[in-house]
């Protein structure tokens, strides 16, 4: 309570800033909002002075963005959020419709990643109720590959098969519980493997707790020992959870586009490009407003699920350091993608054969060709560099900014909800606006949002370390706050939030690809595989070898950086490998 004051001011602040940000949006990217407005109404009618001129007076745009912006925030304050600029509708009917209904698919799309996230640690859970850890093998492979999957990729596929092909289920619209159903898997399947995949990575340290140790040794049932540890863990992942919930809200624009679903995302998208700033500004502040309720329960019910432990810092410690694990998995995986690479380097990416085209896989064309007829194998083999070399280090310095945001939680924890809030197109436009376009502007703009999970994930495991016991042991040893950050909390920390960096490392590659449409990332002729992915799926149907190829690049490299994180473990120090000789 102390320290809630500090906090809310700062929330406040943040939100304030983002509002201004996106009041003056036109004005930041340098461009005209008139002209914006007219091409978004009537794209046959001329923007001659006279007609920019009238709109420029019917929105009030003359007065300037700081009047514009303070009567909008004077009317927000009588629950007026204003009118589109593009209908004239009012803005609050419409951005609650869209609210609810992407709220209803979130639900639905959150029950899917529950579902899938159990799948991913039941074999983890069995084990360690029955005391057979030691069999566990390094997990993780299978949820890489579906957290691989993009959602547009996927929302394309089960459209074209599930509901045009074999018409089990409705493909478009938004009608009823039948029509949830498609769109929810689409984005509830990457997330809870995602979420299952850091779920397994914690179960194993919280059946090694002395409690459940105790417990088995007792004649404790193995369900309930089982139930106790996911109850340990699931704090942990609490602050993730919420970052889901929020964008899964606002972000799922693409599935949105997809099935033709009537959501927030889609609404932002449209008011984005349309700058149509009462619609874009007044779903910005919902979405905040819903970061900043779902961060506040996140955290409650973690301290709830923790208990009177988490205050009187009596928690054992989910981590210990602990030597790494050779494994081959990596090799295993990496040598195909290896081999890919290199047999399509050695074809040219940009050759045109029009007599060619969308052929399937042959001796000529072993991935196909796709709808221009070059060669599907050569330009996933030369848009390797193009793809993995940004990714890694937009990665690196997410996972740097997370871990040291992560480190300072009254700092971070407002500031990983505001920008959460904000939809991925939108992050885009304030960094292009504020950076300008070049080759490192589509690396500014995901590397702006995609810290904020590593920071949640530090904070999270952060707090609970800091109540373990062996801390409090340590300090009360006359152990300073450096030596404690050096070898107890970050031992602890580190790890996890690196292996976690590493699974979302094809996620970045695609979120960099996917700033292609907004003129910001790679264009085309460019064979990266994000690109190669937008380009070709439109022939999901007819040609689905051409969007597969990309698709199993990706997957492979979330295998390769899943099981090479898997033995991921912070070193034992010299001193410590000697008091335990």
């Amino acid at each position: 309570m102390r320290g809630g004051a500090p906090v809310l001011l700062w929330r406040a602040a943040l939100l304030a800033a983002l509002l201004c940000g996106v009041g003056l949006l036109p004005w930041l990217s340098h461009t005209d909002p008139a002209l914006t407005v007219l091409r978004a109404r009537s794209a046959e009618r001329a923007p001659t002075p006279e007609v920019l001129d009238a709109i420029r007076a019917g929105l009030g745009l003359d007065a300037g963005p700081v009047r514009l912006l303070g009567d909008w925030l004077g009317g927000l304050l009588h629950g007026d959020a204003g009118r589109s600029w593009i209908s004239g509708a009012e803005v609050t009917p419409a951005v609650l419709q869209a609210l609810g209904t992407s709220l209803l698919l979130m639900g639905a799309a959150l029950a899917v990643a529950a579902v899938t996230a159990s799948a991913v640690c039941a074999r983890t859970l069995w084990l360690g109720a029955a005391g057979r850890l030691d069999e566990r093998r390094s997990a993780g492979t299978g949820s890489a590959v579906l957290a691989t999957l993009p959602d547009f990729l996927t929302a394309s596929v089960l459209a074209s098969v599930v509901g045009v092909q074999l018409g089990w289920l409705p493909a478009l619209g938004w009608y009823g519980p039948r029509w949830m159903l498609l769109p929810a898997l689409s984005l509830g399947l990457p997330a809870g493997a995602l979420l299952g995949r850091m779920l397994d990575d914690l179960l194993p340290g919280a059946f090694a707790e002395p409690w459940a140790l105790a417990a088995a040794a007792r004649g404790t049932h193995g369900r309930s020992v089982a139930r106790r540890a996911l109850r340990r863990c699931v704090p942990g992942l609490l602050p993730n959870v919420g970052l889901f919930v929020v964008g899964l809200t606002g972000g799922a624009v693409a599935v949105e586009q997809v099935f033709d679903i009537p959501g927030l995302g889609r609404l932002s998208l449209q008011a984005a490009v349309a700058q149509d700033l009462p619609v874009l500004q007044a779903g910005t502040l919902a979405l905040v407003v819903l970061a900043a309720a779902v961060g506040g329960l996140a955290r409650l019910t973690a301290r709830l699920l923790t208990g009177p432990a988490l205050r009187d810092g009596a928690l054992p410690s989910l981590h210990r350091p602990a030597p790494s694990r050779r494994t081959t998995a990596p090799l295993l995986y990496g040598g195909p993608l290896l081999a890919v690479i290199v047999s399509g380097l050695a074809r040219d990416p940009l050759a045109l054969d029009t007599t060619a085209r969308l052929r399937s896989p042959s001796r000529a064309h072993p991935f196909g060709t796709d709808a221009l007829g070059r060669d599907v194998l050569a330009r996933v083999g030369h848009g390797a560099l193009d793809t993995l070399a940004p990714a890694a280090a937009v990665s690196a310095a997410a996972l740097v900014l997370g871990v040291l945001l992560g480190l300072l939680p009254r700092l971070s924890g407002p500031l990983v909800d505001t920008v959460n809030a904000v939809p991925p197109v939108l992050a885009a436009l304030l960094v292009t606006a504020v950076a300008g376009g070049g080759p490192a502007t589509p690396a500014l703009a995901v590397t702006a949002v995609a810290w904020t999970p590593l920071a949640a994930h530090t904070s999270a495991l952060l707090r609970q370390e800091r109540a373990t016991a062996h801390l409090a042991a340590t300090r009360g040893l006359g152990a300073g706050p450096l030596r404690l950050l050096r070898d107890e909390l970050l031992p602890a920390v580190l790890p996890p939030v690196l292996r976690h960096a590493l699974l979302r490392l094809p996620g970045v590659a695609l979120s960099l690809a996917a700033l292609g449409f907004l003129g910001l990332g790679a264009q085309p002729p460019s064979p990266e595989w994000g690109l190669l992915l937008a380009e070709n799926q439109p022939y999901a149907e007819r040609a689905p070898w051409a969007s597969l190829a990309p698709a199993a690049a990706l997957a492979l490299l979330g295998a390769v950086a899943v099981t090479a994180g898997g033995g991921v473990r912070w070193p034992r120090a010299p001193r410590m490998r000697r008091r335990r000789a």
